[in-house]
């Protein structure tokens, strides 16, 4: 790798997102001990709220945070601004809170605000170029979580490529983050495959289960499970970009517990089985068919269920946990208090090896 050294910002494999659109959420002090309790020491947050930064203090956890859409294009034309935003939301925190990224947006390239795409990449730089002056660069991995809308397939996942009409702002991306040793992220979602297509998907095959799985001629691999197929297809396409070199990592995936009439597979089994199966998975600290020595490190998606997330009614039920602190379902994690989940998910014994 040419540059800079890399930027390590993520301790293990396993990791949570901390969604906070909602009216019922502990307080951000008692979030950093169910973490703790949880054994969880990932964790990504979609702003850069001051009372989590604080709650977070000398709590040994390691935070992503970050710039919301909203600001992109501002700070993509004022570098100013972005050294304001560091000074204000990163830098009086350090080194008592452990900020070891900030996010650029989310899921900006595949949607359809061009205007936003192409603020992207000079955010990323204004931000980037901001820590460097303050001598963060080092400690501080700039990057953008991607949704699968980047792409123009990804199945089978050797023939996935990035879309024409997205390429355009994806490569001087990658080119940037290759020189600064960022990964690509992207959120993946056996869910919302299976959700969209239920009568083509076997939904064991999205849930870790036992499966006959799928053959990729092409690349002369199988798959057991779509998580790995999904990452996968995110190597092929950054391949065939030219950006071998570059790491894979989840920014989200997540089963919701819940979900509309139409919202196929959206119940409490199926998300207890996959976050079950997920977290069994990445513990094993292993690669994916296309690379096996590269682990597989991913942020789940979420940590609470969030009662006021617009959208289908599956976006208010990814938690792992209730608002009151108490499990969802049983996948071996403790909560802050004795859980009401259903005593018919009887639970799955977690061995200590696992923990992080």
């Amino acid at each position: 790798h040419e540059g800079p050294l890399k930027v390590e910002a993520f301790t293990g494999t396993y990791g949570i997102n901390y969604g906070r659109i909602a009216d019922n959420l502990p307080p951000p002090e008692s979030v950093v001990t169910l973490l703790k309790l949880a054994k969880i020491r990932n964790v990504r947050i979609y702003d850069a709220d001051h009372s989590v930064l604080n709650a977070f203090k000398g709590s040994g956890l390691e935070l992503i945070v970050a710039i919301g859409n909203q600001y992109l294009k501002d700070i993509s034309v004022y570098e100013d601004h972005a050294m304001s935003w560091i000074k204000e939301n990163v830098q009086p925190f350090l080194p008592d809170t452990h900020i070891t990224g900030i996010a650029i947006g989310n899921e900006v390239l595949g949607g359809t605000d061009e205007e936003l795409a192409g603020a992207l990449l000079g955010a990323a730089e204004n931000v980037y170029n901001a820590l460097d002056r303050l001598k963060l660069a080092d400690d501080i991995e700039v990057s953008t979580p991607h949704s699968a809308a980047v792409f123009a397939n990804s199945f089978p996942p050797s023939s996935c490529t990035f879309r024409e009409d997205v390429l355009v702002y994806m490569r001087p991306i990658l080119d940037f983050f290759s020189r600064i040793g960022s990964p690509f992220y992207i959120n993946a979602y056996p869910f919302l495959a299976y959700k969209s297509d239920p009568d083509h998907i076997d939904i064991n095959y999205a849930l870790f289960r036992s499966n006959a799985g799928i053959h990729d001629a092409k690349a002369g691999l199988h798959y057991d499970n779509m998580f790995d197929a999904q990452i996968d297809a995110a190597y092929a396409a950054l391949e065939a970009a030219g950006y071998d070199k570059m790491e894979v990592r989840v920014s989200e995936t997540g089963w919701a517990s819940g979900g509309d009439e139409n919202e196929a597979g959206a119940t409490v089994q199926n998300a207890r089985t996959y976050n079950f199966n997920l977290r069994k998975r990445l513990f094993k600290k292993k690669g994916t068919p296309r690379r096996p020595k590269m682990v597989v490190k991913a942020y789940v998606f979420a940590l609470f269920n969030e009662d006021l997330k617009p959208g289908p009614s599956s976006e208010k039920h990814y938690g792992l946990f209730k608002a009151d602190g108490s499990i969802s379902y049983n996948i071996g994690l403790a909560g802050l208090k004795p859980s009401s989940a259903s005593p018919s998910l009887s639970p799955l014994t977690v061995s200590v090896s696992w923990i992080l």
